[in-house]
């Protein structure tokens, strides 16, 4: 009896088709065979005497799978091309026409429906001409955003992150888009759609999915407002092959988008047997969390950040206060703050100082005011042109500018980071810390306490730096 392998890639969960071929009847020691044949086998493209330069492989990457150079690979050069035809959209689907003709009906605020429908359609569909390329996610099971963990464990492993939140408003809006959108239009097409199928259990898996694995094509800068809002709603994409690359904030390879292809180029020379690296963005641990289910290793991640919330430099500020009449002078400021922000809700530090240095700057001239001070400013609608510019102000809230502070800044940054802290809960740096640094209780951490531990490990860090250099 004769098998041929020739097409049993290695992203192919060995263990999920030896449950499979057992199912099927097929002999158990056979069924073993074929498991460990394919176990831990690098998958690459020949093509005559040419052979890639790079191989998707289960062994030597930061994740369950991911991409190796089989070869030195130098700056510049093209490890693959995807053209645009093998790209997965709401214009490559079965369903195009129709998701084109009733468009107007499945505008959302996330502008996802379309792809989302199509997913819906083409995953389970048996002969979707997507199906090869779905099928390497069988039913979805294998993402593990917080949004499939309970509400106990994110509010007891994530307190303080930020993460439950987004994932509360997450919940929210997809169950909205599905009940007043999706639903709807389902029950209209029983030809192409099945409630009982195309559930929001399934509608919320492929959200996780598209959050994970998509892509979106990055348009041209534009200083018009309206186009800056249009830019906003390009719908993402799935990208074949660039999905297997893994990420980290110090990447080697990009993706390019070209009129007729994709192109993953490498950024920098890539030794043989080096993993190749994609990038997302510049995501801290807690969207990467939040966002596509894993995280960097502390302190790997160079994009990381963490926030004071706006209501943690409220409570900074009004300690001192202890009149009414004062509380509703300091409001009224407040308020003012709060539309100047745009209700951000928070401030956002990273490694290297204030990222949000404009709203720092407004907020703490702002609130540390004196009354004839604001006074002037309501009668002014506003204060005049600074004298400071975008650099200046960078510098002045960066790691180094910041001890050099006036004073009431300072007792107001260090006061607000001390409460923000105070908001993670029982757990202590230093308690953390000693965490990170013992490998055997590393190890007995589930994958969840694992990733947490990275998120709160390193904005506590972020945090507790800021202590420092704002301490009087």
């Amino acid at each position: 009896m004769f098998f041929d392998f020739s097409s049993a890639f290695n992203i192919i969960r060995p263990a999920l088709l030896r449950g499979k071929l057992e199912d099927a009847g097929v002999d158990g020691h056979l069924a073993a065979w074929t498991t460990d044949y394919l176990t831990d086998r690098p998958q690459y493209m020949r093509l005559r005497s040419w052979e890639s330069e790079v191989c998707v492989s289960t062994v030597g990457t930061v994740a369950d799978y991911g991409m190796l150079a089989k070869e030195d690979i130098e700056e510049g050069e093209v490890l693959f091309t995807i053209p645009r035809s093998a790209l997965l959209h709401q214009e490559t689907t079965k369903v195009s026409a129709l998701l084109k003709k009733e468009k107007s009906f499945l505008e959302s605020s996330s502008g996802w429906v379309p792809l989302l429908l199509a997913l819906l359609y083409e995953s389970t569909s048996s002969k979707s001409y997507w199906k090869p390329y779905l099928s390497l996610w069988p039913g979805f099971k294998a993402l593990d955003h917080p949004m499939f963990w309970s509400k106990e464990e994110r509010d007891n492993l994530l307190k303080g992150t930020g993460i439950p939140e987004a994932v509360t408003t997450d919940l929210s809006n997809i169950q909205r888009e599905y009940t007043d959108i999706v639903l709807p239009f389902i029950m209209r097409h029983p030809e192409l759609w099945n409630p009982n199928t195309h559930t929001l259990e399934l509608y919320t898996q492929l959200v996780a999915f598209v959050m994970a694995y998509s892509f979106q094509e990055p348009q041209e800068e534009d200083d018009d407002e309206d186009d800056k809002e249009q830019e906003k709603k390009v719908p993402p994409m799935m990208v074949p092959m660039a999905d297997m690359l893994n990420h980290v904030s110090n990447h080697n390879a990009n993706l390019e988008f070209n009129p007729d292809s994709l192109r993953m180029v490498s950024l920098r020379h890539i030794l043989r047997g080096e993993e190749v690296f994609n990038t997302y963005g510049q995501m801290a641990n807690w969207q990467l969390l939040h966002m596509y289910g894993f995280t960097e290793p502390y302190p790997g991640n160079s994009n990381d950040t963490a926030d004071i919330p706006i209501s943690c430099l409220y409570q900074a500020a009004t300690q001192d206060i202890q009149s009414d009449s004062e509380r509703q002078i300091f409001d009224e400021r407040f308020q003012v703050l709060c539309q100047m922000m745009q209700e951000n809700g928070a401030l956002v530090f990273s490694k290297q100082g204030c990222l949000t240095e404009s709203e720092l700057h407004s907020a703490l001239k702002l609130l540390c005011m004196s009354p004839d001070e604001f006074s002037e400013f309501k009668d002014n609608e506003g204060w005049e042109e600074d004298d400071e510019d975008d650099d200046k102000i960078t510098q002045i809230f960066s790691n180094e500018g910041l001890p050099d502070l006036k004073a009431s800044w300072k007792r107001l940054i260090h006061e607000a980071a001390r409460l923000t802290l105070k908001s993670y809960g029982d757990g202590e740096l230093e308690s953390d810390r000693l965490l990170m640094e013992d490998q055997a209780a590393l190890k007995g951490l589930s994958s969840r306490q694992w990733r947490a531990l990275q998120v709160h490990f390193g904005q506590k860090m972020i945090l507790h730096r800021l202590l420092q250099l704002t301490k009087s």
